[in-house]
């Protein structure tokens, strides 16, 4: 890839200007090194294209958002109309209504499930879960400074902050 490459040239040429100069200062390296090389160039470049597919991520978030909205108005409506029909059906007595395209039956339903006290269920009805790990609680307690056996905090990682203006 072309950060790899660029990032071997830059290091190479860190290193030399390092080797004819110990004493540069940090700020005139830098500063030579971003006139040299292009890979400050390269890594602006990949920095736009994340924030343009994290803009583009954010709109379809939004446009899912929208959608998800508008099929529940769908869903609701569809619900409600069929509720309706069901409805005018059992006080009309009519039991069945055969259309071109589809055919309305009522029928008995089935009869469903009303928990009025959870507590006085009995156990064999209960299902058991399996242990999660609580990640977010373990953590905190090891950043507090505690112990934990099995587990630990990692070396910490460069973070790269990107603000814009």
């Amino acid at each position: 890839m072309q950060i790899t490459l660029a990032a071997a040239q830059y290091q190479v040429i860190r290193d030399r200007l390092h080797a004819l100069d110990p004493d540069l200062d940090e700020q005139t390296l830098a500063d030579t090194l971003e006139g040299l090389t292009n890979l400050h160039e390269i890594l602006a470049a990949v920095v736009r294209a994340a924030l343009a597919d994290e803009a583009q991520a954010s709109g379809l978030r939004a446009l899912i958002g929208a959608l998800e909205t508008r099929l529940e108005r769908q869903e609701y409506r569809a619900a409600k109309r069929r509720d309706m029909v069901r409805d005018a059906m059992v006080e009309s007595e009519i039991k069945k209504i055969a259309a071109p395209d589809f055919t309305l039956v009522i029928r008995s339903g089935s009869p469903a499930l009303v928990v009025t006290d959870e507590g006085a269920i009995p156990t064999e009805f209960w299902l058991p879960r399996a242990p999660r790990l609580d990640r977010q609680g373990l953590l905190t307690r090891l950043k507090l400074g505690d112990e934990v056996s099995g587990a630990q905090l990692s070396n910490p990682q460069p973070v790269l902050s990107v603000r814009i203006k």
